[in-house]
């Protein structure tokens, strides 16, 4: 086994062929999101390769009708409502002091009263003020607390108006023969290894540790279930570093075919960066946050998988209903006409899931 099979797996067994948008986030288990949108958000960009006729916004406009949830599995985003049975009924420590937890239990009872609600409304009815977020800036209160009562699973996002999520009562089904810790805690490690495989070993004790977002509540309980997972997960001695993947599967040198794809920063392919440069030998970074004289790749880099290699990237953007395109190489472009076709297949493809005017003159 070499370092090009691992390659070779790494891309087909991420790239299948394109499902439904149930059957693609049922398939994945999680699809990262984030909110900038250049040109579209990164949970579109990732299901633009894995769901037929896709076009950007469509989750957001269907989530209501596809049984998933939007939640934290190592990061937020979109999981599975088998994935989501995993993480619930999650205790996140510490309990909420005495103040703001009366002032949930009456937020609770106003969106049980109201069904669905826009933080807006709440915000309206109880005046919470404002708190530090994550960032150090200023965040409305109700939103931040709106937050938090959906991260501990009491309350659900229903949909988005606008980018905004609304809420409502997440009703907990009854008691039931649920799993053991250890067997959830298994389960959920077999739905990150899914999604990200092959993995190097540390790259694989870096993600099994994400999941303390997941499960705050079975955190010490992780390194054991690291430990188990490299006693059954497929595994392979290449060029020094251990590798892992999921059970019954085998890399296989895979043929690659003439493809250009553009894919999203968080993307499958991309998201673990220690692999990144293992396997393509340099270092993508994302730079969104990055100050705008430090930045090498540019604001929202999207890396070009060309075949089973990543050698360059895009950044995209879109003014008065054109696609303007700025491209960078590691070495430089590939030779041919067959890199060129590909490459403008693919902005092709990207406009129409866009819905921007095809470069393809019909007549």
């Amino acid at each position: 086994m070499t370092l090009e099979d691992l390659q070779g797996f790494a891309v087909a067994r991420s790239l299948f062929k394109p499902l439904t948008l149930a059957a693609a986030v049922e398939r994945l288990g999680f699809v990262q999101a984030d909110p900038i949108r250049a040109p579209a958000r990164a949970q579109d960009l990732t299901l633009r390769h894995r769901v037929k006729g896709y076009r950007a916004g469509d989750l957001e406009r269907r989530y209501a009708s596809l049984g998933i949830e939007e939640d934290v599995l190592i990061n937020y985003g979109f999981v599975s409502r088998a994935v989501h049975r995993l993480m619930h009924p999650r205790q996140k420590p510490p309990t909420l002091p005495a103040a703001p937890r009366a002032r949930a239990h009456k937020l609770l009872a106003f969106v049980r009263e109201r069904g669905e609600v826009h933080p807006r409304e709440v915000d309206a009815f109880f005046s919470h003020g404002t708190v530090t977020n994550y960032w150090g800036g200023s965040s409305n209160a109700t939103t931040h607390l709106l937050d938090d009562m959906h991260y501990r699973g009491w309350l659900r996002v229903v949909r988005r108006e606008r980018g905004i999520r609304l809420y409502a009562v997440r009703e907990v089904p009854a008691p039931a023969a649920d799993p053991s810790p250890r067997q959830r805690l298994d389960s959920l490690v077999d739905v990150v290894v899914n999604e990200y495989a092959p993995l190097p070993a540390l790259s694989l004790s870096y993600v099994v540790g994400r999941l303390r977002y997941a499960v705050p509540q079975w955190r010490p309980q992780l390194k054991d279930a690291l430990q188990r997972a490299k006693g059954r997960l497929a595994s392979a001695r290449v060029n020094g570093v251990d590798w892992y993947w999921s059970e019954g599967e085998r890399p296989e040198r895979i043929d690659a075919d003439d493809t250009v794809r553009l894919l999203a920063p968080f993307d499958p392919i991309v998201w673990d960066r220690r692999r990144f440069e293992l396997f393509w030998g340099w270092p993508y970074r994302f730079e969104a946050y990055t100050p705008a004289a430090k930045r090498k790749y540019g604001y929202y880099a999207l890396p070009m998988l060309w075949r089973h290699s990543v050698i360059g990237w895009a950044n995209l953007s879109v003014a008065n209903g054109q696609l303007h395109t700025e491209l960078g190489y590691i070495t430089k472009a590939p030779r041919g006409r067959a890199f060129a076709r590909a490459l403008e297949a693919e902005m092709d493809r990207v406009r129409h899931f866009l819905r921007l005017p095809s470069s393809i003159d019909p007549a």
